[in-house]
């Protein structure tokens, strides 16, 4: 369902709109305004999909209208001069319909909009990408540091020790465990112990009490071993 407006300063024309949209299943007209201002008041008082307009109409014209909204719904311009076009497909209109309009050509017209709407909601559907990077605190700077890049992370009381594939460094980052297993996916990381957490890409075996990563021996701690076992899938 589309909720949509009727903008024209003819009310002959006006109520041509109301009937044609009377007409299609999935328009719900919200309102029907005499000038672009009636529209604005609309457009600040509820969600509006799509919205069809006159270009020519005194104080405010349909173009002008459009131009001087930050949030953009869809828009169909429906006018008696061809001239304005270009002008209405430069500002991306759904279409552009010559009055006196023709009632198939306002269903085709009217099935472009439901398509473009349809495509808007899929893209807001869509998950943001997981991004593939953090940043931390180190000498008063922020450093970049990529996911695919650590290894595992040890806590030391107030700090933690960040272990990086090799040839890098690890870096002593004030911080907590517990901070860090929030900030990284869970995805990707495994806390397994109150003062472990590895990235699973980086763990080579598990046994029984252990993990290992290559020929480091990490213990599992005890309340971690339900995370363990949905890892593993095994039932220890």
């Amino acid at each position: 369902m589309l909720t949509c407006i009727a903008v024209d300063d003819e009310p002959l024309a006006l109520q041509l709109m109301e009937d044609y949209i009377s007409k299609v299943p999935y328009l719900q007209l919200v309102a029907t305004c005499g000038d672009a201002f009636d529209a604005t008041s609309v457009l600040q008082e509820r969600p509006i999909d799509l919205v069809f307009i006159d270009i020519q109409m005194p104080g405010l014209t349909g173009l002008q209208f459009i131009q001087s909204l930050t949030h953009k719904p869809l828009f169909i311009l429906i006018t008696a001069y061809e001239k304005f076009a270009l002008q209405g497909y430069a500002l991306n209109v759904v279409d552009y319909l010559l009055k006196p309009v023709d009632l198939s050509r306002f269903l085709q017209a009217c099935n472009k909009a439901l398509e473009l709407h349809n495509l808007r909601q899929a893209a807001s559907q869509q998950p943001a990408p997981e991004a593939d990077f953090f940043f931390v605190t180190v000498d008063y700077s922020q450093v970049k540091l990529m996911y695919a890049d650590l290894v595992w992370i040890e806590g030391l009381r107030d700090y933690v020790k960040i272990h990086l594939k090799p040839p890098a460094k690890p870096l002593i980052v004030r911080s907590s465990v517990k901070h860090m297993e929030e900030e990284l996916p869970a995805t990707r990381f495994l806390r397994f112990h109150k003062s472990y957490i590895a990235a699973i890409d980086a763990i080579s075996s598990i046994r029984r009490n252990s993990l290992f990563i290559g020929e480091l021996e990490l213990p599992i701690g005890e309340t971690y071993r339900e995370r363990i076992e949905k890892l593993t899938k095994k039932n220890w």
